[in-house]
């Protein structure tokens, strides 16, 4: 599974000689592994990185499990570079040669499948899911005293359960309250420890909103939508519907940034579009998250002593005074830039929302 550990280290890795990053789509409802390996050979018949290609297609045969939907691979054979990431969400097949491993799409997937934390709840406690990139990556339950009268049933496999006392006035609310609480606390706690960014919770309308309320404020701010759903229901229903809402606020989240960036620009303070504007601040080092349409690539330039990029033709850097060379795409190099700075990516999926950008813009830190 893929870490913000390891998206770092792919940031950082810059050679100075030609990295070859292939990315793979495995889908198995869309073929079968000759058929993959058939498409990837085509990908890869004209590049002249024989060392690198030879890297790649013996992992392919002799490592790769074939049990996930796309893979992420990525060589740099004078280096004795090979980083392979099998990935449960199926991507574009792809490849790019460039001196950095090309991490745009892995930035897509961080933004849209990064750490969701997951609460089914109940009057009784909590059961919570940590998913990454379309995978468990961890769960855990709590459960309180028994509600009695609202809920039977034998003992409870989770932890913390204790046994309830009957007959005391406001028993049921008093219980259920005190069984909230502690599954928020315990809540908040499992979301801190799996770095979640974005929170879904689930069970009946009455339920979810007694313990949304409970929750510290911080992480109700995270909560990107609430479903109904059983606390019996499978791991693979909780995260299809985990997904689609994170999707759905998702897509709602891109159209206010986008909106905000440009009255930001409008206004001169705050905000940037087009390339070579966003470019200018990514190099300033002001970006605190850049957007830019899925797919979206331009040729530049970037400066030989200081690493300037740019969308102009010009002479020498204005500020060293070095001579500029040719590079592919100058979002690739933005992108890792703002990454490696601590700044956020956010890449669009509807173009209609971005034609008032020029497919790239930013949100400043000032």
């Amino acid at each position: 599974m893929l870490t913000e550990s390891d998206l770092q280290e792919l940031l950082e890795f810059q050679p100075g000689q030609p990295v070859l990053s292939v990315y793979l789509n495995t889908d198995p409802s869309g073929g079968n592994s000759d058929g993959y390996k058939r498409t990837l050979r085509s990908m890869l018949k004209d590049i002249d990185l024989k060392e690198d290609v030879f890297a790649i297609d013996r992992y392919i045969d002799h490592e790769y499990d074939w049990s996930g939907h796309s893979l992420a691979i990525f060589s740099c054979a004078p280096e004795k570079f090979l980083r392979a990431y099998p990935l449960a969400i199926p991507v574009r097949s792809r490849v790019r040669i460039n001196k950095q491993p090309h991490v745009k799409p892995l930035a897509d997937l961080l933004d849209s499948y990064g750490g969701y934390g997951v609460a089914l709840v109940d009057q009784q406690g909590a059961r919570l899911f940590s998913f990454h990139l379309g995978e468990l990556r961890e769960q855990e339950g709590t459960m309180g005293e028994t509600v009695r009268r609202t809920k039977h049933g034998g003992a409870s496999t989770y932890h913390g359960r204790r046994g309830g006392v009957a007959g005391q006035t406001n028993y049921t609310d008093e219980v259920t309250d005190r069984n909230m609480r502690e599954a928020a606390d315990f809540s908040a706690h499992f979301f801190s420890d799996n770095n979640i960014r974005r929170v879904v919770i689930g069970g009946t309308d009455d339920n979810v909103a007694r313990f949304r309320a409970m929750l510290p404020k911080a992480w109700q701010s995270l909560i990107v939508g609430t479903f109904n759903m059983s606390m019996t229901a499978s791991n693979e229903d909780v995260l299809q519907r985990a997904m689609q809402i994170g999707q759905e606020a998702q897509r709602r989240r891109e159209a206010q940034l986008v909106k905000t960036i440009v009255t930001n620009a409008a206004k001169n303070r705050g905000g940037v579009i087009h390339l070579n504007e966003t470019l200018q601040a990514v190099h300033d080092g002001r970006v605190q998250t850049l957007v830019i349409l899925e797919g979206y690539r331009a040729p530049g330039y970037r400066c030989k002593g200081c690493g300037y990029i740019t969308a102009q033709s010009i002479e020498t850097c204005p500020f060293c005074g070095s001579l500029f060379e040719d590079i592919p795409d100058a979002v690739e190099l933005a992108v890792h830039k703002v990454m490696k700075l601590g700044g956020e990516v956010e890449v669009l999926h509807n173009d209609r929302i971005t034609k008032d950008i020029d497919n790239i813009g930013a949100l400043l830190r000032y």
